[in-house]
């Protein structure tokens, strides 16, 4: 449920190796792209380039599915705003031991079991993965592939054990790129959500994609402070952190604190990803690409769901709160996306 950047890049692949999927989206014109000529999937070398025949169906077809078999792993891939409906929406097609994968940016297991009840919820993180639907049909991966260097799949239960079915799910995705079964979902979550809470809505407010914003020292210096006062919040809630990326999560608050000798580490690793090349030019974070389309962003789910688990807990959370005011009045026209929004103190 949601073939876009992410949902169309997994199902597609996933349909590839030969498994029964078909996606569902929002978007006509896309849907009608896939029929015509396939999904036309992209990567950083040549051998990633192809174009999978994969069934598709518009929001407004769901209904046949009643003349099918039952659904048995129905992948949530829509934006954040997006999860209640679309959940509700598929429950009524699931096998009676079919479950919801939730394959997304940001924390929505809850609103998912909210519908469909825990013991039919599964979280599944695509960290660093890095995919953009510049046109319909068309999806292009911007980052390498993660293989024995980067785990880029993380499945996991909500209570942490490793089940059957989470290790299917891994399974299935193995062959598309590297994965765990993880025991820690709920961290692994706040720390995707971290360095989501870093980049994504920072080009959103920019106009910049990550290469742009990390060589700019004013804005690679608030990014490690939304980190910093994420990683924060998120050890202040109990969170077993992973790190932040590349970056060590308790180094990345002391650098935003400004301890120099984590600020200058943390400041060098950042610098060392955007210039190795492994980073393509053309890679901007869905926020970003959001803004770039008139879109409604996530940014309530991200910096400004940080913000608000931060103010529960009495742990301020200026530099997310800032963003989200920011970011919420672009996406209201009242301003243009420009640099110069995040560079004055």
């Amino acid at each position: 449920m949601g073939g876009g950047a992410v949902g169309g890049y997994v199902g597609a692949h996933l349909h590839r190796l030969g498994h029964d999927v078909t996606l569902i989206d929002a978007w006509p014109e896309h849907v009608e792209a896939i029929r015509a000529r396939g999904l036309e999937l992209y990567g950083m070398t040549d051998e990633e380039r192809c174009t999978v025949q994969v069934p598709t169906m518009h929001l407004t077809e769901v209904q046949s599915i009643s003349k099918q078999r039952p659904i048995d792993i129905c992948f949530i891939s829509v934006k954040s705003y997006d999860t209640e409906w679309a959940t509700l929406m598929m429950r009524q097609y699931l096998a009676p031991g079919g479950f919801v994968v939730s394959l997304q940016n940001c924390i929505n297991e809850e609103r998912i079991a909210g519908i469909v009840g825990w013991g039919r919820v599964i979280g599944c993180i695509a960290a660093a993965i890095s995919v953009d639907m510049y046109e319909a049909g068309h999806i292009r991966r911007t980052v390498p592939k993660g293989g024995a260097n980067h785990t880029v799949f993380r499945v996991g239960e909500v209570h942490g054990r490793v089940t059957a079915r989470a290790q299917m799910v891994a399974d299935m995705i193995a062959e598309i790129d590297s994965v765990k079964v993880t025991t820690n979902l709920w961290g692994e979550r706040w720390s995707k959500l971290c360095l989501n809470g870093m980049r994504n809505g920072v080009s959103a407010a920019t106009g910049l994609g990550g290469n742009e914003i990390d060589r700019n020292d004013a804005l690679r210096r608030f990014s490690i402070r939304l980190g910093g006062e994420a990683v924060r919040i998120g050890q202040a809630l109990g969170y077993q952190l992973e790190n932040i990326g590349k970056l060590p999560p308790e180094k990345l608050a002391l650098a935003s604190e400004g301890e120099p000798a984590a600020l200058a580490e943390i400041e060098a690793l950042m610098l060392a990803g955007t210039n190795s090349g492994a980073r393509s030019n053309l890679q901007r974070p869905s926020m970003g690409q959001d803004m770039l389309k008139g879109r409604r962003t996530e940014i309530e789910f991200m910096n400004g769901f940080v913000a608000e688990k931060g103010a529960e807990i009495g742990r301020a959370a200026g530099a997310h709160v800032r963003l989200t005011e920011l970011v919420q009045r672009i996406q209201r026209g009242e301003l243009s996306p420009d640099p110069a929004h995040l560079m004055a103190p």
